[in-house]
């Protein structure tokens, strides 16, 4: 069958909404028409493209009518719940942090009744939604004062526009990092208004690097915590505590570190990277700090800003904090979080407890989920080690020890990871060669029968 062919047998709008309206009761007819004519431009687009994908016996209609109503039933465009069986526990692409269910469940008390959020309840008048975050990130850090933001790149422009515009702030080269998304230290610096000065190289910065580029005009000395790249071999780099020394001879100028991933969790306990306790770098005497909520933390999308009182004070004050502020959410959900903390429940948090899982743990759920899997004709499988990854550019360096259920199809692993991410509920895979992985270590005992489900229906 010729392109001409298939193009002719694409059918009129109108006959697919007449035959697919009953299936989307509920559905405007301008919403299920605008469903099909995507699904015709789709099907025509792959014709003329010669796609993979296009079946020449398939009836071209009946594929238009699934698209169609797939697309009705759950729009692309829309954020949507999805199954993360990537073994990448922060996964920036995905959301970050799972939630705990008791961050849940106070964002939606939050959201069905009012609160609190500017009011305070003992003088009868307004307050500040920073008392509501402050205490507990006091009592988790050991920081004189904090605050809170909508996430870390806007802590760290919040703390240069206020404390250095128009002066210079001081960083090592090795530490001018691009996160995600090309947003660069040096560009945020930029906007801010403060002046970068760049000292040492790219592999090696000393104090006196630090020390001889100070002038009448240096505000602060940064230090960016390089959670997402490692850089090993003949390097140096300065620690936090010895840029205070420089403190005692320059008192006005400002010691700020970006601590990036921000843990208030050893994981270093348990062998499992380096990144430094928030606690410890604040407990150094260091001015000021800021990390993100939803990395390491485990809870929602924030930036906290955490150190001396009186620096604290002067960026609440910033015309800009009430730009960056946070919701009512957002502190539900970052309370409850430290909470946890702070009550020894840990475990209670999502991203540490799938961290801190054991390959002997998944492996006992890889099992489990292969014997119940029945025989399907060209797909072969096997439980398989392998490595997880921490993600959302934290702790590159770290493998986590894993266990897979390996798929093997057939018809490839391209077929396989696009099989899962069409499903109702879609399954974000790895794959690996010609196979593909499904990594348990992010995946809940509740997800485990949709994954089942989603297998048993591939042909």
């Amino acid at each position: 069958m010729t392109k001409s062919d298939l193009l002719r047998q694409l059918p009129a709008v109108h006959e697919v909404v007449k035959d697919i309206s009953l299936e989307v009761s509920g559905k405007p007819e301008k919403e299920i028409t605008r469903a099909v004519q995507d699904a015709i431009k789709h099907w025509r687009k792959n014709i003329l493209s010669e796609k993979d994908d296009i079946d020449l016996k398939a009836d071209l209609q009946e594929l238009i009518k699934n698209s169609a109503k797939r697309s009705l039933m759950n729009p692309t465009h829309q954020i949507r719940t999805i199954i993360n069986a990537s073994g990448i526990v922060i996964h920036t692409n995905l959301g970050r942090s799972r939630l705990s269910n008791k961050s849940v469940m106070r964002m939606s008390e939050t959201a069905q009744m009012y609160s609190n959020l500017e009011f305070n309840l003992e003088k009868g008048k307004r307050g500040s939604r920073h008392d509501l975050t402050e205490e507990l990130i006091k009592r988790a850090t050991g920081a004189e004062a904090a605050m809170v933001v909508n996430n870390n790149a806007a802590a760290v422009y919040l703390v240069l526009k206020a404390l250095a515009k128009n002066k210079e702030v001081i960083v090592s080269r090795g530490e001018l990092v691009e996160i995600g998304g090309s947003f660069r230290v040096s560009s945020i610096m930029e906007e801010s208004g403060a002046y970068l000065r760049e000292v040492g190289t790219t592999n090696k910065t000393h104090l006196f690097d630090y020390e001889n580029a100070i002038t009448e005009c240096t505000a602060m000395i940064m230090k960016v915590h390089t959670s997402n790249f490692k850089i090993v071999g003949f390097t140096k780099d300065i620690p936090s505590s010895e840029l205070l020394e420089l403190k005692e001879k320059h008192p006005k100028i400002v010691v700020y570190e970006d601590l990036g991933s921000g843990a208030l969790y050893p994981f270093h306990m348990h062998g499992i990277g380096g990144e430094p306790l928030v606690s410890s770098v604040i407990g150094q005497g260091i001015d000021v700090v800021s990390f993100s909520g939803d990395k390491l933390l485990g809870g929602p999308q924030a930036g906290i800003i955490a150190g001396k009182k009186e620096i604290i004070d002067q960026l609440k004050k910033h015309q800009l904090a009430r730009v960056l502020r946070v919701d009512k959410f957002t502190i539900a959900a970052l309370n409850e979080t430290i909470n946890a903390y702070l009550n020894g429940e840990h475990m209670t948090i999502p991203t540490v407890r799938d961290i801190l899982m054991t390959a002997d743990e998944i492996r006992e759920k890889a099992i489990r989920l292969k014997d119940q899997i029945k025989n399907i004709p060209g797909l072969s499988l096997a439980v398989t080690e392998d490595f997880s990854q921490v993600g959302g550019g934290t702790m590159p360096d770290v493998e986590l020890p894993t266990f897979c259920l390996r798929l093997s199809h057939e018809k490839g692993a391209d077929y396989l990871a696009h099989h899962f991410r069409e499903f109702q509920t879609p399954i974000i895979v790895r794959i690996k060669g010609e196979e593909v992985l499904i990594d348990l270590r992010t995946v809940t005992d509740d997800e485990i029968p949709v994954i089942l489900e989603a297998i048993h229906s591939l042909h």
